[in-house]
């Protein structure tokens, strides 16, 4: 199976942008990127338990209406100076991609090296690839509706201000 059969259209429309400054807000992300295409949706990360609950994780996602628009966004921004921080931005695809990749060869060499019996590196990659879009859709639905109820709450409070 081709890795890429994976990503569906709206991901490759989809950017990550990582390195992100604390101080950098929903509001001034937008203001950023809205010049290299119509922004569908934003996805901005905060930490959802913990010492660091309600603090912003330091990255997030765009959502582009067109794959050639987060292209552009990527091409551009990739790298900029935001806050004094150069951001990191990629495709979402790429993201996910990539850190497949790193985490199968990881499974394989740890299974290598404990040698485990009846068992080929491929069936291992294989399982380990898809333990890691098990575990990230996880991640992604807990993180969509945390997400979710952090802007019902802020809408709440400014509702009732």
């Amino acid at each position: 199976m081709d890795q890429n059969s994976f990503v569906d259209e709206k991901c490759e429309s989809r950017i990550y942008i990582g390195n992100l400054d604390l101080r950098i807000t929903e509001a001034s992300l937008i203001k950023m990127f809205s010049p290299y295409g119509k922004i569908v949706s934003e996805d901005f990360m905060w930490h959802t338990r913990g010492p660091k609950r309600g603090v912003p994780r330091g990255f997030a996602f765009i959502q582009f209406s067109t794959k050639e628009e987060a292209k552009f966004a990527k091409e551009k921004m990739h790298g900029r100076l935001a806050c004094g921080r150069p951001l990191v931005v990629r495709l979402a695809s790429e993201k996910f991609l990539e850190e497949a990749a790193e985490n199968s060869s990881k499974a394989i060499a740890e299974a290598n090296k404990i040698g485990l019996p009846g068992r080929s590196s491929e069936q291992i990659n294989r399982n380990a690839k898809i333990a890691k879009i098990k575990n990230k859709l996880k991640t992604l639905e807990e993180e969509s509706a945390s997400v979710k109820k952090q802007k019902l709450a802020d809408s709440d409070s400014c509702h009732n201000s």
